[in-house]
Parts: C-alpha cells; structure tokens; sequence
C-alpha cells in the first residue's frame, strides 16, 4: 500500500488553477486538486502538487 506525504495546508490556500486561476478542491484520497472551472485534476507527488496542464487529468463530463 502506498502512503500519502500530506499536502502543507498554508500551500493549499494559496494555490490557483494556472489556466483559470480560479480555486482548487483538494482530493486528499486521490491525490489531486481539482480545478472546477477547467476540468482538470492536478496530481500531487510526494507531497508537491504538479500545477502544469500537460500533467493534469482531465475530469470526466
């Protein structure tokens, strides 16, 4: 089983979709902030959000 680095709580109320910057959702399960506005899941790896469009997942419709 894999295990989670958690995500520094101040990092998550400043962080901002790149594309819309608009706000982000964090999935702590998943391991994503979710940006709404564009569709997009950024993954967070070893604790470090990814915030670059070509990384991101995109939601389904």
């Amino acid at each position: 089983m894999t295990e989670t680095v958690p995500v520094d709580p101040k990092l998550l109320e400043i962080l901002v979709c790149p594309l819309t910057k608009g706000p982000l959702r964090y999935d702590r399960e998943r391991a994503e902030l979710i940006s709404e506005q564009a569709g997009l899941a950024y993954p967070i790896r070893d604790g470090i959000p990814i915030m670059l469009p070509g990384e991101a997942r995109k939601l389904d419709a």
